[in-house]
Parts: C-alpha cells; sequence; structure tokens
C-alpha cells in the first residue's frame, strides 16, 4: 500500500533542514539521531530518503536487524518552509551497503540547497568520506502522523539545547516520536512536558535527543540519550538517562570542516 500525503505535509518536507531520525536498538529502545533529510522524497512512490555516511556503523547495523524506523521533522529553524506544525513518518528502512556515486551527485541540488557546497582539493579529499562513502536509506512510509499548530510543538521550560524529541518503540515495531521540554531534574531523572495524551501510561526504554543547528549545519550541537521513560495515570513523566552522546561542532566553516573529519575518521577507527 502506498501512503500518500497532503501538499501542507509535502511543504514541510521538502523545507526543513533538519530532522530527527529515530531507529530501534536490540532491547527494543529507541535512538533519535538529527540529521539533514535534504527535502529528498517521491510521493508517487511513497518514500522518504535519506543518506547516511558509512563511518556511521552502528546506525546501519541497527538497521540490517531492525527495520522499524520513524523521521521527526520538527522544526522549521533555517529551513524553506514557514508553515507550523510537527510531521512523524514512520516507516521500514532499507539501504545499500555500497554506495553509489552516480546517485550521489545526482543529489548534488539539494546538497547545496540545505548544506555548504562539496569542496575539491585537499579539503575535499579530507572529506570524502563524510561527501563520497555514502549510502542512501530508503524508508517505504506506512503511516504519518501530522499535529496541528500547537498540538505537539510545545518550547521547552528548561534544557540549554532547544530541540528536544522523545522517542519510544510502539505496539506495531516503529519508532514513535513527540517534541518535548524538561522542566526540571531531580534524583529521578528528568521531568518532561510532553503535548497531552501523546505518551502513554507505563514504564518502557526510550531514547531522548537534544540538538542545536546553525544555517548550512555548519555547526552543531547534539545530546543522544538511550534511558527509561516512565509516564503515570497522572500525566507526571519522568525520564532516566542511561547513556549519553554528543558532540558541539562551532558555527565556524573551518571548524566544521575539521569537526567532521574528525569525526568520520574517528567513527571508521
Amino acid at each position: 500500500v502506498t501512503v500518500a500525503w497532503s501538499d501542507e505535509v509535502d511543504e514541510i518536507l521538502d523545507g526543513d533542514v533538519a530532522a530527527g531520525f529515530a531507529y530501534l536498538t536490540p532491547a527494543k529502545g529507541v535512538v533519535i539521531t538529527p540529521m539533514a533529510p535534504l527535502g529528498l522524497r517521491d510521493r508517487a512512490a511513497g518514500t522518504v530518503t535519506l543518506s547516511t555516511s558509512l563511518g556511521l556503523w552502528k546506525k546501519l547495523d541497527r538497521l540490517r536487524r531492525n527495520d522499524g524506523v520513524a523521521v521527526a521533522y520538527h522544526t522549521r529553524e533555517h529551513g524553506f518552509a514557514d508553515r507550523p506544525g510537527f510531521i512523524l513518518v514512520q516507516g521500514r528502512a532499507s539501504f545499500d551497503p555500497k554506495p553509489d556515486r552516480a546517485w550521489l551527485e545526482s543529489i548534488t541540488p539539494a546538497w547545496n540547497r540545505f548544506m555548504t557546497p562539496r569542496a575539491g582539493g585537499p579539503i575535499g579529499r579530507l572529506l570524502d568520506v563524510y561527501y563520497w562513502q555514502r549510502v542512501a536509506i530508503t524508508i517505504q512510509v506506512e503511516r504519518i502522523v501530522a499535529y496541528a499548530d500547537d498540538a505537539a510543538t510545545g518550547e521547552a521550560t528548561a534544557g540549554r539545547l532547544p530541540h528536544i524529541l522523545l522517542g519510544w518503540c510502539g505496539a506495531d515495531g516503529l519508532p514513535e516520536v513527540v517534541p518535548v521540554g524538561v522542566a526540571g531534574v531531580d534524583t529521578e531523572g528528568l521531568t518532561i512536558q510532553a503535548p497531552p495524551g501523546s505518551v502513554p501510561a507505563g514504564g518502557r526504554r526510550a531514547g531522548l535527543t537534544a540538538h542545536r543547528f546553525w544555517p548550512k549545519m555548519v555547526g552543531q550541537e547534539q545530546r543522544v540519550h538511550t534511558g527509561w521513560l516512565s509516564a503515570a495515570e497522572d500525566g507526571a513523566i519522568t525520564y532516566a538517562p542511561h547513556t549519553r552522546a554528543g558532540y558541539r561542532v562551532p558555527p565556524s566553516k573551518i571548524l566544521y570542516t575539521l569537526g567532521c573529519a574528525g569525526m568520520m575518521t574517528g567513527m571508521r577507527g
């Protein structure tokens, strides 16, 4: 079954610079990583496509084990659409483990629209893994959840990074993701503010990601957690982080280049 989506949804899919890509861990937890979707989608085929470096091997290994994924389009910041709302695309992911240079060349206009154009010469060679050792992740869309203006776009009342996403494995084996705020911290963990009724009661493994990015993605800061989510019947929500990963690349083209090169080299080693 091909899932179609409206022009309003397509405008957001076409224009967002950053989105949260959610995938499942072997223990049915969720990891959410910010990615640049580049507006790549095919409405007729019902697919959304992302690209990722082969240096990020753990993400690809997880997709081999479980193909259930979601993409959260959660902010118009630095993008090309001004329509409010939160769009969650859920589906099944597949990828060819070998980079397709012709395909990577073909998405150059989209890359240049959202990202800093690829460099040549010594800098280009330094960023070869980042530029060309990439594979396409094609998501066959099974469901699109579109929230209206303020149904799922609350501002965080605490927390230093502006964009915070919470995700867990839904009953159908696909990640569920909602934007949240952090209202406080205590010995139990983080007190979470979420859209009313969006988080089911009970306890479960979950992922929490906070991030910030600058135009063209030159400058990024990310904190990616896995942990335990507890939601009480009275609506109180607590998140206890168990692991943390992240990085910060200042909004400088030189430092961004060195940071990308260093990160890719480190992840390959």
